[in-house]
């Protein structure tokens, strides 16, 4: 058997059912080698060829020559008084990204990243300011989970210690469709990850095309970044509104919960003092969402260096909240979780050389809302 240069060998991080099945018949294999090899992989973490030892010698033989295992590098770790775990991961020579674990009493959820920055531009986030400099391919997106779980010390046939996925990291998802939709599915097979599809949730500024596509091609919990209550506010706060306004972005929503028969679409709104956190707000939001398939969650803003947003007032927050709910909004404050080590929602930065010469705020100044 010729070797084959670790450069080109395969990252079965990467590959779905159906491609790992590809794949393994591409050996001469047949193809429920492919889910031997998914349960390895995924029910027991094991990345070391030679130690899956229910699989035939010269399939492992095989295996060692083509593929690798392969998750992303971690440069440094942070931990959190309540419990938060940061890790910066490297993604090129100067690029890295974050990934975070907040556990709670009843759940563990981790927060993992789809892109190396972020193009969107929106205001309030700090993954924003570094700009953006390239897509995560499906195994660095899938390698982050199975990182986290060997980190956290989960033991095959053990009690799960990440119950929950939100691709609510750094960039957004929508943007890299191709890759981040086949990591989902790993997630949500049987055979890989086998997490409920309501507890994962893809969260987006608004790609509206792409929500429509997202509901042909798999099925997970949507999250959407609402944050204004009208396209005035939300233009100059999520620059992306400008090509698609609320009224386009909520019929996506709806199209999405009809389609994937889901119980609802969580709204984020981040409280920014004096900004988007009046009462008159709240009524407006209500007006969008009464009646509605949809819950939202109030998020305190978390401050970064060099932005001149302040958080809302706790009052302030309780107020709009309460409006909300006394309109028949299900509303929730979320409670703010590592941002002593700056993982909290809005802080995440990483490593980011900047590809983007013109910000998409100065790009869609002027584009015609039809």
């Amino acid at each position: 058997m010729n070797e084959v240069a670790p450069a080109t060998r395969v990252n079965l991080l990467g590959l779905e059912r159906a491609g790992l099945e590809a794949f393994v018949s591409s050996l001469g294999n047949k193809p429920f080698r492919a889910r031997q090899l998914m349960s390895w992989l995924y029910k027991r973490g094991e990345g070391d060829f030679a130690a899956m030892t229910d699989l035939a010698r010269d399939f492992r033989a095989q295996l060692a020559a083509h593929a690798i295992v392969a998750t992303p590098e971690i440069v440094s770790r942070h931990d959190s008084a309540d419990g938060t775990r940061k890790w910066l991961l490297r993604a090129d020579a100067g690029q890295a990204f974050e990934m975070v674990y907040i556990p709670e009493t009843d759940r563990g959820t981790l927060c993992i990243s789809s892109q190396v920055g972020c193009a969107l531009d929106c205001a309030f986030c700090s993954t924003a300011q570094q700009g953006f400099n390239r897509n995560l391919d499906t195994a660095e997106i899938v390698g982050q989970l199975w990182l986290a779980n060997r980190e956290l010390g989960f033991e095959p046939g053990g009690q799960r210690i990440v119950t929950n996925v939100v691709l609510m990291g750094m960039g957004e998802p929508l943007a890299n469709f191709r890759a981040v939709v086949p990591a989902i599915r790993i997630m949500l097979d049987d055979l890989g990850f086998d997490i409920s599809r309501r507890r994962v949730t893809l969260s987006t500024s608004g790609l509206v095309p792409q929500i429509y596509k997202l509901a042909e091609e798999t099925n997970c919990a949507l999250a959407v970044s609402l944050h204004a209550p009208n396209d005035a506010l939300r233009n100059e706060l999520v620059p992306i509104n400008r090509k698609h306004p609320i009224a386009e972005l909520l019929d996506a929503c709806w199209h999405y919960i009809d389609e994937q028969n889901g119980r609802s679409v969580t709204f984020e709104y981040v409280m920014l003092d004096g900004v988007n956190d009046q009462v008159a707000h709240a009524r407006e939001l209500a007006e969008l969402l009464k009646h509605k398939p949809a819950k939202l969650n109030l998020i305190p803003f978390n401050p970064f260096p060099g932005t001149s947003f302040r958080r809302s007032p706790a009052p302030v927050i309780a107020r709009f909240r309460d409006e909300l709910i006394q309109r028949g909004v299900l509303a929730t404050i979320r409670r703010t979780r590592g941002d002593d080590i700056d993982a909290a929602c809005g802080q995440l930065a990483g490593r980011v050389q900047d590809r983007v010469r013109v910000r998409l705020g100065d790009k869609l100044i002027g584009v015609t809302v039809q």
